[in-house]
């Protein structure tokens, strides 16, 4: 596993164990596909990680991450799909993010940046459709606070 690929991997699902306790679950199943889900503060990122894959380090941006996998855990299979994501603030502020796909080695993941103000909550809303499967639809909520 490339260096770059591990310091991506190792932030994110550091990410995804500090949420855990406000999310609760982190993924939805349907049949053979597990889609897995999470949002962090994009200052939560080096520098060097930011720069690499062109995210913008900010305390006014949260970087959400989403990966498809076919199978069961430690035999699984990144999957290609096509992703939205959506995200709603408490005033009932609704943005479309723009997703793009980022490929290493056989891994595959989803970026999305999303814009925060202080300390504020969305709720994010991703579906995804992938060959051959009825599209899979997940929501959660995160709180983000200012650092």
């Amino acid at each position: 596993m490339r260096r770059s690929h591990f310091l991506l991997f190792s932030i994110l699902v550091s990410g995804l164990l500090f949420a855990l306790p406000a999310l609760g679950q982190n993924s939805v199943r349907s049949g053979e596909l597990v889609v897995h889900y999470n949002a962090v503060p994009t200052t939560s990122l080096t520098a060097d990680v930011a720069r690499q894959y062109g995210i913008t380090r900010s305390a006014n941006r949260a970087l959400v991450n989403v990966s498809v996998r076919r199978g069961e855990p430690g035999a699984d299979q990144a999957v290609p799909a096509t992703v939205t994501v959506a995200a709603t603030n408490l005033n009932g502020q609704r943005s479309e993010l723009r997703v793009r796909e980022v490929r290493e080695g056989e891994a595959i993941y989803y970026l999305a940046e999303a814009r925060i103000q202080g300390q504020e909550t969305l709720n994010f809303e991703v579906q995804v459709s992938t060959e051959g499967a009825a599209p899979i639809k997940a929501s959660f909520r995160q709180e983000f606070f200012p650092q």
